[in-house]
C-alpha cells in the first residue's frame, strides 16, 4: 500500500480553507474513489486525471486509488482540485517524491492533454499558503497573481509533465514576478456636463465622503451621466483594500491577469438582477454585485425596477458592510463596503411635475412609484437631489463645467483630512465614522438637533446627517462642523418625493 499528501484549499468567502488531499493505492479491485464530500466538477476530476497521465504516456495501476478529501465535512466544490489530485496520484506511483510533494499546495484545472488552466482563487489560495510556510503549484497563467502574496515558492506550470520535470531535476520553473496593477483608464470628464450646479456639488460630497446618492429627475436630466463621472472623482484605493479587493474578483474569477485592483471598483447590474446577483449566492455561494463593488460604487439605475427583494437585501450590507450568504452546509462572508448611487424616474411616466407631460393619475402615480422602495432602505440614503433637465438653449451655450480633475483633487485633500482625524485603523471614510468621532460647534448641534425633531429623523438618519455635514466641513478644511455645513446636510436629506427623510 502506499500513500501520499498534498494541500490544496476550498474556499469560504475570500478565505482560503486548507484540504488535505490524501491518495492511497492499494491491492483490491481497479477503482478510482473520490471521497471527503466532493461536488461533481470534483468527482469528474477522476476523468480528467487519467486522461492527463495516458496524454504523458503513463496509466493508474489496475489497483484500488482512494482520493481523500479531508476535513470530509467541508464541501468541495471546483475544477482546481484537478492538480493536487493528479500530483497526489504520481507521488503514490512513486513518479514524485513523497516529501518535496508534501511540501506544497496546489490548484488547478486538468485539460484532457495535461495542460493546467487558470482557475479562480489563486490570490487567496497564495497568501493561505504563504501563512503556512508552504509553496505553491498554480496555472503558468496566474503566477504573477500568485506572487503577490510575497516570499513563497511558486512553481507556476504549463502543464503537469512540467512539473515532473522540475521534481525529477531535468527542468527548472522560474520563479514568476508579480503581475503589477491594473492599468488606470481615462475616464468620462465632468467638465462635459453642464448646468446642474446642484448636483455636481452633492456629487462632490458624496465622493469626498463615501456617502450613498439617490439622483430623481425626468428621463435625460442626466442622472446616469452623473453617476458615471463618480469613480473617477474617488482617490485610489488604500493598498490593505486594494488586497481585499483583489481577493474578492480573484475568487470571482475576474482579476484581470492577475494585476492588483487600485482604483475603486464600478458595478452597475441591470434592474433585472436577481438577489442572489446582488448580494451574492447560487450553487457555488459566489461573491455578489455589492462585494463586487467592495470600497468602490455600486450604480443601481432605475432602483424602483428592481425586484423588492433584491432591493431589501440590501439593507443588511449598507449597514454592517458585508453580506452573508446562507447555505444548508455553511455560511459564507464577503466583505461589502460599497458606495450606493441610486437613480430613478419621479414616477412611471417620468415627467411628475412637469404640467405639460405628466399623466393623469399624478401625483398619486409619484406615491405609487415610490412606494416600491421601502423606508427603511430610503432611510439608508445619506444624499438626494433631485436633478432638473437643462434647456437646449442653456445647454448650448452653458460654459464647460468643472474638470474630474479639479474636483477629484478636492476630494482627495478631504479624505486625507479623514484619514489623518481618523487613523489607518480607524474608518475608511465620514460615511463609516461613529457620531462621537464628529465635533460639532454648539450652533451646529443645536440646529441639527431642533430640525431632526421637526423631520422626525431617525436616529440613523440623523447619525447620517452628521456625517454629511462632517464631510461638508473637510471640503471647506474647517476642523469642526458649522451650522452651516449642517445646514447644507439637511437640505439633502429632507424629503425624498414628499416622504420624510
Amino acid at each position: 500500500m502506499s500513500l501520499a499528501r498534498i494541500r490544496s484549499f476550498a474556499f469560504s468567502g475570500i478565505e482560503a480553507v486548507p484540504v488535505e488531499v490524501q491518495v492511497q493505492i492499494s491491492s483490491g479491485l481497479p477503482a478510482f474513489l473520490v471521497v471527503g464530500l466532493p461536488d461533481k466538477a470534483v468527482g469528474e476530476a477522476r476523468e480528467r486525471v487519467r486522461a492527463a497521465l495516458t496524454a504523458m504516456g503513463l496509466s493508474l495501476p489496475p489497483k484500488r486509488v482512494l482520493i481523500n478529501l479531508a476535513p470530509a465535512d467541508l464541501l468541495k466544490e471546483g475544477s482546481h482540485f484537478d492538480l493536487p489530485i493528479a500530483l497526489g496520484v504520481l507521488a503514490a506511483m512513486d513518479v514524485l517524491p513523497h516529501d518535496e510533494v508534501a511540501a506544497y499546495a496546489a490548484l488547478g484545472e486538468l485539460s484532457l492533454d495535461g495542460a493546467i488552466h487558470a482557475v479562480a482563487g489563486v490570490l487567496p489560495a497564495a497568501m493561505s499558503a504563504s501563512a503556512r510556510d508552504l509553496g505553491l503549484i498554480c496555472p503558468a497563467s496566474q503566477g504573477g497573481e500568485a506572487a503577490w502574496a510575497g516570499r513563497i515558492e511558486i512553481l507556476a506550470a504549463p502543464d503537469l509533465l512540467s512539473v515532473i520535470n522540475h521534481f525529477r531535476g531535468s527542468q527548472v520553473l522560474s520563479p514568476p514576478e508579480p503581475a503589477g496593477t491594473q492599468p488606470s483608464e481615462a475616464g468620462p470628464d465632468l467638465a462635459e456636463v453642464r448646468g446642474m450646479e446642484t448636483a455636481k456639488r452633492a456629487l462632490e460630497i458624496a465622493a469626498a465622503g463615501g456617502h450613498n446618492m439617490m439622483l430623481i429627475g425626468p428621463p435625460g436630466a442626466g442622472k446616469s451621466m452623473l453617476a458615471a463621472r463618480m469613480p473617477w472623482l474617488l482617490p485610489d484605493l488604500r493598498p490593505v483594500d486594494a488586497l481585499e479587493v483583489s481577493m474578492i474578483h480573484s475568487v470571482a474569477g475576474l482579476l484581470d491577469g492577475g494585476r492588483l485592483v487600485m482604483r475603486p471598483p464600478y458595478r452597475e447590474p441591470h434592474h433585472g438582477a436577481s438577489q442572489a446577483a446582488l448580494t451574492g449566492g447560487g450553487q457555488r455561494a459566489k461573491p455578489g454585485e455589492v462585494s463586487l463593488a467592495h470600497r468602490g460604487v455600486l450604480f443601481l439605475d432605475e432602483l424602483p425596477e428592481f425586484p423588492r427583494p433584491a432591493l431589501e437585501s440590501l439593507r443588511q450590507p449598507l449597514e454592517s458592510g458585508r453580506t452573508t450568504v446562507a447555505r444548508a452546509l455553511a455560511h459564507v462572508t464577503y466583505p461589502a463596503r460599497f458606495q450606493l448611487i441610486a437613480a430613478m424616474n419621479p414616477c412611471r411616466c417620468g415627467y411628475l411635475g412637469d404640467a405639460a407631460r405628466a399623466c393623469s393619475r399624478a401625483p398619486r402615480c409619484g406615491e405609487d412609484y415610490l412606494s416600491r422602495i421601502s423606508g427603511p432602505l430610503l432611510d439608508r440614503i445619506d444624499v438626494t437631489v433631485h436633478v432638473q433637465p437643462v434647456p437646449p438653449t442653456e445647454l448650448s451655450r452653458a460654459p464647460p463645467g468643472e474638470p474630474t480633475a479639479a474636483v477629484a483633487s478636492r476630494v482627495a485633500a478631504a479624505r486625507a483630512a479623514q484619514t489623518a482625524r481618523y487613523g489607518n485603523d480607524g474608518p475608511a471614510s465620514n460615511a463609516e465614522a461613529e457620531l462621537g468621532l464628529i465635533e460639532l460647534h454648539p450652533e451646529a448641534r443645536q440646529l441639527a438637533e431642533g430640525v431632526a425633531d421637526k423631520l422626525r429623523l431617525s436616529a440613523r438618519g440623523f447619525t447620517r446627517v452628521l456625517r454629511v455635514a462632517r464631510t461638508i466641513a473637510d471640503l471647506a478644511g474647517v476642523a469642526a462642523v458649522r451650522r452651516a455645513d449642517v445646514a447644507e446636510a439637511l437640505a439633502y436629506r429632507a424629503r425624498v418625493l414628499g416622504r420624510p427623510g
